[in-house]
């Protein structure tokens, strides 16, 4: 297992930038493969990015392409979430995850999951 802890979160105007944190805990960190998710009111909880275990692969959700980057550091057991070019739409929860499995886009495969950050983009 392993807890992990979402930062970074806040209110930005739409066009900004907000690049989100994820600390986890243990020495098994470079073990998990790890995703962001968000899920806004009344939504699923949708995929974001991944990004594999040794950070050399990495996945995006259509929605985001182009525009956030996800990243990891595992010396500081961290996986980021830089978002650019911030939309009304992309307001939502944003959680991570991780999962002992390679990097998948669906919610069910991974175990472990922060408390989420809350992110509001305005018009």
């Amino acid at each position: 297992q392993v807890q992990l802890v979402e930062s970074g979160g806040g209110v930005v105007q739409a066009g900004g930038s907000l690049r989100l944190s994820c600390a986890a805990s243990g020495r098994t960190f470079g073990t998990y493969s790890m995703g962001w998710f968000r899920q806004a009111p009344g939504k699923e909880r949708v995929f974001v990015a991944g990004i594999s275990r040794g950070g050399g692969s990495t996945n995006y959700a259509d929605s985001v392409k182009g525009r956030f980057t996800i990243s990891r550091d595992n010396a500081k057991n961290t996986v980021y979430l830089e978002m650019n070019n911030l939309k009304p739409e992309d307001t939502a929860v944003y959680y991570c995850a991780a999962t002992a499995l390679v990097t998948a886009t669906t919610p069910r495969f991974y175990a472990n999951w922060g408390q989420g950050t809350q992110v509001t983009v305005s018009s």
